[in-house]
């Protein structure tokens, strides 16, 4: 289940570790409480057989052995453990105890099973002074687990305690420092849903650390993008309504022209001049809608793989009727395929407009030239004219919509260049203005090649 919040996730990545090395913990501290409580019990093991030992002794000729009560009173924990011991010579005879409880080893200890009780077993020898063959002897005592078990449990819940609480603690305190950690994100949450903010003004966090500053100054930069993209929206509707305002009004005039002329010549003239602004407005709108098409994020990126050479050799064929109706030599140089990669339908609206552009703007009887080559790992594509060309000082300007060089007598919509560029730098590449090699103006479009 993936968690959503950052505090979460933040306190999770700091809680859990800990709590992971809490764990690891209690497993050694259980081992180390195991090794205590075994230390202890067979302290009170060799101290009760050395308190026995000692109590053995020579009586009357005789070797006794004299249980003290301070030797068994040793576990009295207060967890009911059972005691048993036995005494014997060295020879194996039996002076005191419980004749059927096994030896244990000198040191240290083992556990073994006796009357179906778990022990702890150890044995001492003691040598006794005057008891000749049957010196020294060996004292076994055995104690039952429940002290034993007992002191492991006081001993690993204590540490337990201890690691809980030490992981509770960290987390408050982790809490407590992400809530004043977190205070910037907070804040730049209400900045950003302010009801009051009614424009794309920047947003400042007062007080925000390194960590957040590059995002909010990304936000900002994202914002001014947005605005610029807004005013640049705000400005093609006012100039495209300008524009499409003229023929508009154009079209309507001629309308009315020809249905008040009775001259028959008179109206097909009319009707003539109607059907060619007709089709200038068809041309307007067709560019308006390919530049539209041709905005960043205004369409799916497509990747296709584009041949230039072939796209350009349709494009020319298209556009050989006009080319012939001025007499314009319209040519083509290549010299094999040329692939990118882009979106095709606006890589081919990209030829139509600068090839458009150079058959309107030659003179009649120019030529007109298309060059495709691959260089350094470019696709470099060049349409040159024999026109007037531009300026160099206007050469800037001509790649903004709907605008139009000072004086210019040739009909057009100020978009050619405009649809050129979009698509261009949509597909990772560059365009340059410069002079043809004949006069005029040449358009060179670079791409990098597939």
């Amino acid at each position: 289940m993936r968690i959503s919040s950052l505090r979460l996730q933040l306190l999770a990545w700091v809680v859990l570790p800990l709590a992971g090395l809490a764990t690891i913990n209690l497993w050694t501290s259980h081992r180390s409480a195991q090794a205590t409580a075994d230390l202890v019990t067979d302290r009170m093991l060799l101290g009760s057989a050395r308190a026995i030992a000692e109590h053995v002794a020579i009586v009357d000729g005789v070797l006794d052995a004299t249980v003290p009560p301070a030797a068994i009173e040793m576990f009295d924990t207060g967890d009911r453990d059972s005691v048993y011991y036995h005494v014997e010579t060295a020879g194996g005879r039996l002076l005191t105890g419980y004749p059927d409880l096994p030896e244990g080893p000198r040191q240290p200890s083992m556990e073994a099973v006796y009357r179906d009780q778990a022990l702890r077993l150890l044995t001492f020898s003691h040598a006794v002074v005057g008891a000749g063959s049957d010196s020294p002897i060996s004292v076994t005592v055995g104690v039952t687990l429940a002290g034993h078990d007992a002191m492991v449990k006081r001993l690993w819940l204590s540490a337990f305690a201890q690691q809980l609480a030490l992981v509770a603690i960290a987390g408050i305190f982790v809490l407590l420092g992400l809530r004043r950690g977190l205070a910037p994100l907070i804040r730049l949450r209400d900045a950003v849903r302010s009801p009051s903010r009614s424009d794309l003004d920047p947003v400042e966090v007062p007080g925000a650390q390194s960590e957040i500053q590059p995002l909010i100054d990304a936000l900002n930069a994202y914002i001014e993008r947005v605005r610029a993209q807004m005013a640049a929206q705000r400005r093609f509707i006012a100039n495209a309504a300008h524009q499409l305002r003229t023929p508009l009004a154009l079209l309507s005039t001629q309308a009315s022209y020809a249905l008040r002329e009775n001259a028959a010549e008179a109206r097909q003239e009319a009707l003539v001049a109607l059907q060619a602004s007709t089709g200038k407005l068809a041309r307007l709108a067709e560019q308006l809608l390919t530049l539209s098409r041709a905005e960043p994020g205004s369409r799916r990126p497509r990747a296709d793989r584009i041949d230039l050479t072939d796209a350009a050799r349709h494009v020319l064929e298209a556009q050989a009727p006009a080319a012939l109706s001025r007499n314009i030599d319209l040519g083509l140089d290549e010299a094999g395929p040329v692939p990118v990669i882009g979106d095709g339908t606006m890589l081919r609206e990209m030829i139509v407009n600068l090839v458009d552009n150079a058959l309107r703007y030659s003179r009649a009887g120019g030529s007109v030239t298309v060059k495709l080559a691959a260089i350094d790992g470019e696709a470099v594509l060049t349409v040159a004219d024999d026109g007037p060309g531009i300026p160099a000082d206007e050469r800037d300007h001509v790649f903004e919509r709907f605008y139009r060089i000072a004086g210019s007598t040739e009909e057009g919509s100020g978009l050619g260049l405009a649809i050129v560029r979009e698509v261009v730098e949509n597909a990772g590449g560059r365009v340059t203005l410069g002079d043809g090699a004949t006069g005029g103006l040449m358009v060179e479009v670079r791409l990098p090649l597939a």
